[in-house]
């Protein structure tokens, strides 16, 4: 009779052992902050803003603390997501490549519904007499040129590609003088000033500038717009659910698909979210092989 007594308060103890260590997860789940970062494709200013809408709107719909961590540069944003400093990430097409080949089991889950048809504009500085054409003149090369990001797939990877493609050579061999503004912002007001002839610049940042009256159509026009390719798109880590909470991937994922502000969609610029999956980017690996950016 005591033994069974001994045998019911053992198991009393344990399942109440076990609702405090729920209780503990719980708690410890409520007390860390699930941190994102983005790629600083513009000015800083505008990304602040952008992504505290989006960390206020995420920290509703998952319940719990959520933080935006700016970054200085599409490297750092890759270092960050590595190092588990950050669990979620707005990256391009190559930097969420990249980050995912360092994060085995991470992946793909969002993007915008225009990101599988991303598109570069090739800007010219109204002064070289440059007209807009389907095919990039052989004089070209009498240009200086700079690219935007060393990591950016719209301001470096694809126009770099499509370089290539049509002159044969390294874009080093091709103009006068080449750079690297670091953002498409920084570009635009590069090849407008006259300090670059030329210019590889994302699509969606140009229109947006031109709306907004940074763009002056007097100094610096597009001149050519390549085939489309994917682009953005939002990647987390593979191991969110096992340290945070079981099924977190997808409610990130479901909270994503679900912005219907137009106001927060607008700061993107993008209509809605759609899934995504990382196979969605093979060709941007192919074509990172292809110019050496990954082995």
């Amino acid at each position: 009779m005591i033994s069974f007594y001994l045998r019911k308060a053992w198991l009393s103890c344990c399942v109440l052992f076990s609702l405090l260590l729920c209780t503990l997860a719980s708690a410890n789940l409520n007390a860390q902050t699930f941190t994102f970062t983005a790629i600083p494709d513009q000015d800083e200013t505008r990304l602040q803003q952008r992504f505290d809408k989006v960390a206020r709107y995420l920290e509703n719909k998952l319940s719990t603390e959520v933080r935006y961590l700016p970054v200085k540069s599409y490297s750092a944003a890759i270092t960050a997501f590595r190092n588990n400093q950050v669990q979620l990430a707005w990256f391009g097409g190559l930097s969420g490549v990249q980050a995912r080949r360092l994060v085995p089991g991470s992946k793909a889950i969002a993007q915008g519904a225009n990101d599988p048809f991303f598109k570069t504009f090739i800007i010219a500085n109204n002064q070289t007499g440059l007209n807009k054409a389907d095919h990039l003149p052989q004089t070209l090369g009498n240009y200086t040129f700079t690219f935007g990001s060393k990591g950016s797939t719209s301001g470096r990877l694809m126009p770099e590609f499509y370089l290539r493609q049509r002159f044969n050579r390294a874009p080093e061999d091709t103009f006068k003088r080449i750079g690297f503004s670091g953002d498409h912002s920084r570009t635009i007001a590069l090849v407008q000033s006259g300090a670059y002839d030329l210019g590889a610049v994302n699509y969606q940042v140009w229109q947006s500038e031109l709306a907004e009256g940074k763009v002056q159509p007097g100094k610096v026009k597009v001149i050519w717009e390549s085939p489309t390719y994917p682009d953005y798109h939002w990647t987390i880590r593979g191991d969110v659910d096992q340290h945070w909470d079981h099924g977190l991937t997808l409610k990130v994922q479901s909270a994503l698909l679900a912005i219907d502000d137009p106001t927060l969609l607008q700061a993107f610029p993008r209509s809605r979210f759609v899934a995504a999956n990382s196979s969605d980017y093979q060709r941007i690996l192919d074509v990172a092989k292809t110019i050496g950016l990954i082995d």
